[in-house]
């Protein structure tokens, strides 16, 4: 399988599972965009795992490497969607509640980046 086909396959599987996940979660009741966040965490720990893997191992697959990275974690993270509900919330005037959701989801993904490479280092 081509790098270019694994992406594709990736991100289509990463798109579906996001879409999952906000449908399941949807948005709080106080119109916070729960299903986006928990999908952008999520993705950020796999795409941590996977990166902290492949430094270790030198011969992991490159196409699956690209699946799961390129792909799957950039269909199942979303920065337009993000973008888009904070945009939203400042537009109805929840401006707490857009600065929060800004805030929570670049610290708790930065957080969890931090997190899963620290329990798996690289080891350079």
């Amino acid at each position: 399988m081509s790098v270019l086909l694994a992406i594709f396959l990736g991100g289509g599987l990463g798109s579906l599972a996001r879409y999952g996940i906000s449908v399941w979660l949807g948005k709080h009741s106080s119109g916070f965009p729960t299903g986006t966040l928990v999908a952008n965490i999520l993705a950020c720990i796999l795409l941590a795992l996977v990166w902290s893997y492949a430094q270790k191992h030198i011969h992991m697959n490159e196409q699956l490497k690209a699946m799961l990275m390129v792909g799957f974690c950039g269909g199942f993270s979303t920065f337009s969607t993000f973008s888009f509900e904070t945009f939203a919330l400042l537009q109805e005037g929840a401006y707490g509640l857009a600065l929060l959701y800004v805030g929570t989801s670049v610290l708790a993904c930065l957080a969890v980046i931090a997190w899963v490479v620290r329990l798996y280092p690289s080891g350079e």
